[in-house]
């Protein structure tokens, strides 16, 4: 089994008493937190508990904001791949999806990724909110902008690695209604 980041939607945030009433399943991706779960989970980030895990390595962030701030990227993204046919359908699915599952709240499920490092899987998500979402944040604003040439033909070359994660209305962990 691989370990996979989850990534959700609720109208609340998780706190110690309870999870959201309504969570929806959003997406999972094998072996990484991929550069389009950083970027939905990219504005008002914030730690809170995980609806999974027992430690506090939940991560949760405005749903209306990092959603836009993934679709513009990968609008950017599309500018040079405007002939793939997988790239496009990988857009219109997420599109759809993002839709369909819109909440007030992305909540991002890390802790079989950060627990495969010898790290403190507390630490790796603190890590997580203070460098590797901004930084990845701050490469997309600049790509969007176009400031950012390389590092967006390198994201171009590799768009499935970033954005071709497993969208669906259940993931391995879902939550009842």
């Amino acid at each position: 089994m691989a370990n996979r980041s989850y990534l959700y939607s609720a109208d609340s945030m998780p706190n110690e008493a309870e999870i959201p009433q309504r969570v929806r399943c959003i997406s999972e991706h094998n072996w990484d937190v991929p550069l389009a779960h950083k970027l939905m989970v990219g504005r008002g980030t914030t730690i809170v508990p995980s609806m999974i895990w027992n430690p506090p390595i939940g991560i949760a962030a405005d749903y209306a904001d990092g959603a836009a701030l993934l679709l513009d990227l990968l609008r950017a993204v599309g500018k040079g791949l405007e002939d793939d046919a997988e790239f496009a359908e990988c857009v219109a699915r997420t599109t759809a999806h993002l839709e369909k599952q819109q909440a007030k709240y992305f909540l991002l499920e890390t802790g079989e990724i950060v627990s495969m490092a010898d790290d403190d899987p507390a630490e790796s998500v603190r890590r997580l909110v203070s460098e590797d979402i901004p930084d990845a944040v701050a490469e997309a604003e600049a790509a969007i902008v176009g400031r950012n040439d390389d590092w967006l033909a390198s994201v171009r070359a590799d768009w499935q690695r970033h954005f071709a994660s497993f969208y669906g209305e259940a993931l391995y962990f879902s939550f009842p209604d």
